[in-house]
């Protein structure tokens, strides 16, 4: 299993393979014997959303997905693939980093005395089945950002250390997706237990597996497979090179962390925020924005209270609030604060930039803002070329 922090580069001896459907529905099983909560993309509400399997069946076999910008829609595939499709509305941060999470609860006894109870989160040993090259970048991001400094997350290290990771390399991306120039895709580099390349030829339906850890290369011992073949081979790397020349965005090839530096006055910042609602939808798609508050309620007696940390976002005018006064009131300041940390000063904090190329926050903004659009206006006008394209 890969550990916070760690690339799985522990010493085994790597393993490699091809799995058919039957291989991919004894993973599922394996997991789950081993006592996993396996969880993996499926069809539900109108979505491709992440949630329990217990099943391989149960993946969105035949599914695919159209997006542009403001727009999401599943479709149905001509074959019967179960990972062309691209991000969902969700990411493995909802498993991780939980959207509400109780800290702990207090309660007043018949004769005043008080009792506080600290929440203990309950022990869970997930496998992530399918977990895109972006979203494996993305992991790694919030493993530096909660567990990889003095201030660690107790809550996200429950849940993320020991979580067994499946990525599925791209080989169908999106019109929102620009991976390639985030450097966080197509292809999978490392921080996975097994990496799966769907392959679907006139040789059939297959996986190239190949193991990451030393769990990953004995949960394969345990799959019925076949040794991987020179074929299999040059068809997914194919089907991977093919995805990174299709990608249906990209960010303009400039230092992204100098322009977002240089250029917080521009006069771009205006045109993007008279369309933006600052409703925050980008933040709680994206998966490595990771801000919380807490909240404190109680019942009608006042006998019990509970606190409770729930995600946040820089848009709520409450996020920067100081003495009641918010700090960041216009929508300017706010999609500014987003787009320049992401982009920007996330490299200061952590050394990296906050994005993975996704695109999950061009699909579900309302307005459908696209942040490719908006870097490459800015840099456009501070290098005077906005009006030669």
């Amino acid at each position: 299993m890969t550990e916070p922090g760690n690339t799985g580069a522990l010493t085994y001896e790597a393993a490699e393979a091809v799995l058919d459907r039957d291989g991919l529905e004894t993973l599922v099983r394996v997991l789950r014997r081993r006592g996993r909560t396996v969880v993996g993309p499926t069809v539900r509400d109108g979505a491709i959303v992440l949630a329990e399997l217990e099943s391989a069946a149960e993946l969105p076999h035949g599914w695919g997905v159209e997006l542009e910008a403001g727009r999401y829609r599943i479709r149905r595939r001509a074959d019967t693939a179960a990972f062309a499709h691209s991000a969902g509305p969700q990411s493995w941060k909802s498993f991780l980093h939980p959207e509400r999470v109780r800290q702990w609860s207090a309660d007043r006894g018949p004769e005043g005395e008080l009792t506080v109870q600290e929440e203990t989160p309950d022990p869970v040993s997930y496998a992530f089945l399918g977990v895109r090259p972006c979203d494996l970048r993305a992991i790694r991001i919030l493993d530096r950002v909660l567990t990889g400094g003095r201030h660690r997350d107790p809550a996200y290290g429950s849940r993320r250390t020991g979580a067994f990771l499946i990525a599925v390399e791209c080989t169908e991306p999106g019109a929102t997706c620009f991976c390639v120039s985030m450097g966080a895709g197509p292809a999978v580099d490392e921080g996975y237990d097994l990496a799966l390349t769907e392959v679907l030829d006139a040789d059939g339906y297959r996986l190239l597996c190949r193991s990451g850890s030393a769990e990953g290369a004995a949960v394969l011992a345990e799959l019925p497979r076949r040794p991987a073949d020179d074929a299999t081979r040059r068809a997914a790397a194919d089907a991977v090179g093919s995805a990174a020349q299709r990608m249906g965005r990209s960010m303009p090839a400039v230092d992204l962390r100098t322009l977002m530096r240089d250029n917080l006055e521009a006069d771009r910042w205006d045109d993007v925020t008279s369309r933006c609602l600052s409703c925050g939808n980008c933040t709680m798609v994206c998966p490595t924005c990771f801000c919380t508050t807490t909240e404190d309620v109680s019942d009608l007696t006042g006998d019990h209270a509970e606190r409770w940390r729930r995600w946040d976002s820089c848009y709520d005018l409450d996020f920067s609030a100081l003495h009641g006064v918010p700090v960041r009131e216009s929508a300017r300041s706010r999609y500014r604060q987003w787009l320049t940390h992401k982009l920007g000063t996330w490299h200061d904090q952590f050394g990296s930039s906050g994005c993975v190329g996704c695109g999950r926050c061009i699909v579900w903004c309302p307005t459908g803002i696209d942040l490719t659009v908006e870097a490459r206006a800015l840099h456009e006008e501070a290098t005077g070329t906005e009006n030669l394209r």
